[in-house]
Parts: C-alpha cells; structure tokens; sequence
C-alpha cells in the first residue's frame, strides 16, 4: 500500500501560465513550484501556472520525461519525525527546451501573459568576475549572443532578445525575480543582466530601466539530487511510476522583496513572507545555514563520510557545527523580525541530520570557487579585524586546499572533485607545494588573507595537521 498523495482540485486546463521559469530543476520543483501549486487552488489566483524554459543540452532527458508526463511530477516531504507527505505537483502547466525550440522561449519572454520570469541558474550561472565583482563579456558563448542576437546560447541572451521583442509588441513590464542561493540576489541579476544588454543595445537598456525590476529572494529548502536508487525508492513507498520524482526536508522559506511592477501571486496566502528589505534574512541564512553546510562538507568527506546526516549522527561533527554557529556566526548575525535565533540554530542542526532527505556530502563540495566568497568570506573578513578566534574557519580553509589537492581521504579512497569555475592560475595554486600559495586562490579574493598573520599561522598548523594526521583527528584536537 502506498502512501497516499495529496493531489491537487484546481482544472489544469483552466491555468495560465503567467510565470516563465527559466532552469527547472530539483530545488525549483521542490520549493516555487511547491507554493506555486498551493496557490492555484485559489480561483483568483488561476493566471499564475509556471511555464518551465530549459535552456542547456543536458536538460533534454529531463524535459523528455517531463513532458511525457505533462509536466506533473510528485513531491515527496520528509519529515524530520520520520513521516512523510506526498504531493502530485500540477503547477508546472507548459514546458519549452530551448535547444529544440529557441523561438518558443523568446515568444514566451515576449508574451504579455508573463508577467514574471523566475530562475534557478546556479550561484556561478551570473557570469560574475569573482575578483572585481563585474559582469564577463569576455567569453565564448557570450561574445556568440553580443553578436547574434537571433541564435542565443545564454540565458542572457535569450533574456535580452525575448525583452527586445516584448519592447517592440509593446506587451508591457515584467519582473525577474532570482531564486538562486546568493545574497541579494535580485541586485546579481540586474547587474549581470543590464551589463549584457548594455553591451548589445543601449536602447534596450533604457527601456530595462523604466519597465524590468528585480526583486531579491531568500530561498530554502534541502533537496538533494534524485539518483536512480531513489527513483526505485520513492516510486516503490508511494505506489507509483514517476520516472522524474522529487525528495526534500519538511522545512521550506521564501522571503521576497515586495518589488514586482506587473503584479504578483498572493503566495504569502501560502507560507512565503513578503518584505520591503531581505537582507537580515539572507545574513542569517547564508552566515548559518550555507556556511555550516560548506564547513561540515569538506572536513566530512575527507574523514569518510559520503551522507550528511551519517557525518551529522558523529556527535564530533555536530559538535564542530554548533560551535561554529554560537561562536564564530551569532556574533555577526542580527536575527531579522521576530526570529528566535536559537531555536534557528536547534532546527538547523535537526535539518542536517534528517535521516530520511540524507543528502549527499558531493553535493555541498561541489562548486567551493562559488561558495566561499559568498558564504564563508564575509563572516571571516569581519573575524579578522576583530582578532576572534580563527581555528576552525583555518581549520575548513585547509580541509578544502587537502581536498582540491590531494584528492584521498582518511581512509585512502580518491575521489574526483567537481569546480566548474576554477581558473588555470587556481589549479596552479592549489598543485604548489607552497600552503601559503592556495590563499591567493580567486574564491578568497575578497581580502588578501596572507596579510593577516594570525590567520596564516593557524592555518599553515592546519595544513601540516591534516597531512599528518588526517582530517578527523585533526578535528578532534580543535574540540
């Protein structure tokens, strides 16, 4: 007997889409869409279905199995008691691979019906200059889109080309609104966005201004990938045949920036809270719950584990975490509204270690060059100039350059390791003999770490130690 599944009552045949989401993935089904297919059971609120655009080649077994199944797909909640729920998720009303049908996804850009455009394209997907904090034209497929217009490649291209001919119809303003993990993210966007257009049409631009805003979003929610096993898994508890199933944890937040200039769903009628200003959410969220999850990630993965909540069951990994958290974070994070920061910290603490979303270690390594200036940098810039104590962000910095370099765990498994933005310069770095050298590296390029040589002796300790050691007896000295 499957679980039973809580289905939708709304018509999908009745739904408009009036939200173009561009980078349908699992945090995208699990969370916007999620809401999204909450809100639509209310009848004023029928104009808002979700058309997914899926731009890259290696979204077509996605978008192949999505489409076969009409863009419905289940939801599985997993409950830190051990209960499940399970959603048949119905919002996602219409689907357009961009590689097949690029004139699809410009139409849609330009159709006045879409009064939003959403995107989950990753934290490295805005083509930032980590460095200088500007926007890359200098680079293949961008150079491509500057040039050719009608045949883009980049989400940036086919943004500005589908805008151009919304300007030109006359279909009105729209709103882009960011769902990827950054901070102030809607502030990202205009500047990646208004920085291509610029380069390929002024006009275009100007018109930007006046007619396209940019919310910032705090969004979370823990969903781990959906590897085969789990589709056996899910399919096999729930009693059915979803070749495209979706897991996450019970917990989920949205916190928009009231800022949309063509309308916008009620979603707050749903759980997500609107706000004039995002800020202190985001710091709490990033400073917490992403800098925990990249500090217990690498130290994790070289003592062995592969599973988070396997590393989070280890009371001295749970141990470190907090640590971090009440010492290293609280100090700097003011709680926003009425958040009780300590019963935050309790919950994430439970959330890493939920047995039933057990993510994967994998995951939360992969991509460090992105992740480190955005949610360890400037907590650790501030630790610095006040002479706090630094053993465990030394402690996480030399884990990672042990990761990246050597590539073995404790136990003497390799592994691969997965840094779609590391530069030749940043392998150079990281292959030198030299610890001191890997600071230089461009994911901490926001202060000159050598320069602070409280920093660079403990981490320089820290380095020797794991290489001694191991990583897991080296944590045990720093508890």
């Amino acid at each position: 007997m499957g679980t039973k599944i809580k289905t939708f009552s709304y018509d999908r045949k009745k739904i408009k889409a009036g939200i173009l989401h561009i980078g349908v993935g699992n945090f995208h089904r699990a969370h916007e869409e999620f809401y999204t297919n909450l809100l639509l059971e209310d009848e004023d609120q029928q104009e808002w279905g979700i058309c997914g655009a899926m731009l890259l080649p290696g979204d077509e077994r996605l978008y192949k199995i999505l489409e076969k199944q009409g863009g419905e797909y289940t939801l599985t909640v997993c409950g830190r008691d051990g209960r499940d729920e399970v959603y048949r998720i119905g919002s996602l009303t219409e689907l357009i691979w961009g590689v097949e049908n690029p004139e699809k996804v410009l139409g849609k850009i330009a159709d006045k019906d879409i009064r939003i455009i959403t995107m989950t394209i990753t934290e490295g997907g805005y083509n930032i200059e980590k460095s200088t904090g500007e926007f890359i034209l200098d680079n293949e497929d961008i150079r491509h889109d500057l040039q050719n217009p009608q045949t883009p490649k980049t989400v940036f291209g086919f943004v500005a080309e589908g805008l151009r001919k919304r300007k030109a119809a006359g279909n009105g303003p729209v709103t882009i609104l960011s769902c990827d993990n950054l901070q102030h993210n809607g502030n990202t966007a205009r500047k990646a966005f208004s920085a291509f257009v610029k380069a390929q049409d002024p006009g275009l631009a100007a018109w930007m201004e006046q007619n396209v805003t940019f919310p910032n979003s705090m969004v979370d929610r823990i969903t781990p990938a959906t590897r085969p096993e789990d589709i056996v898994r899910l399919n096999g508890k729930n009693g059915t045949d979803d070749e495209a199933p979706v897991y996450c944890e019970d917990f989920i937040q949205w916190v928009i920036e009231d800022n949309f200039i063509a309308g916008r769903p009620a979603w707050e009628r749903v759980g997500a809270e609107f706000t004039s200003d995002v800020t202190a959410y985001e710091n709490m969220k990033l400073s917490l719950l992403n800098a925990s999850h990249t500090l217990l990630s690498y130290p994790s993965f070289l003592s062995g584990y592969r599973k988070v909540d396997d590393a989070m069951h280890d009371e001295r990994i749970a141990a470190f975490v907090r640590t971090f958290m009440d010492k290293d974070i609280t100090p700097y994070v003011p709680a926003p509204g009425n958040t009780d920061l300590g019963l935050y910290k309790k919950t994430l603490i439970e959330r890493f270690g939920n047995r039933t979303v057990s993510d994967q270690i994998a995951r939360l390594c992969f991509d460090g060059i992105s992740k480190f200036p955005v949610y360890v940098m400037p907590n650790l810039i501030k630790m610095i100039r006040d002479n706090a104590d630094l053993t465990r962000v030394a402690y996480l910095i030399a884990a990672y350059r042990h990761y990246l370099k050597y590539r073995t765990d404790d136990n003497g498994a390799s592994f691969e390791i997965a840094e779609p933005w590391m530069t030749a310069e940043d392998t150079a770095l990281t292959e030198s003999d030299e610890p001191v050298d890997f600071l230089g590296l461009s994911a901490f390029r926001s202060t000159d770490l050598k320069a602070a040589p409280a920093f660079v002796e403990k981490y320089l300790e820290m380095v020797g130690a794991i290489r001694r050691d191991g990583a897991m007896k080296t944590l045990e000295s720093i508890l």
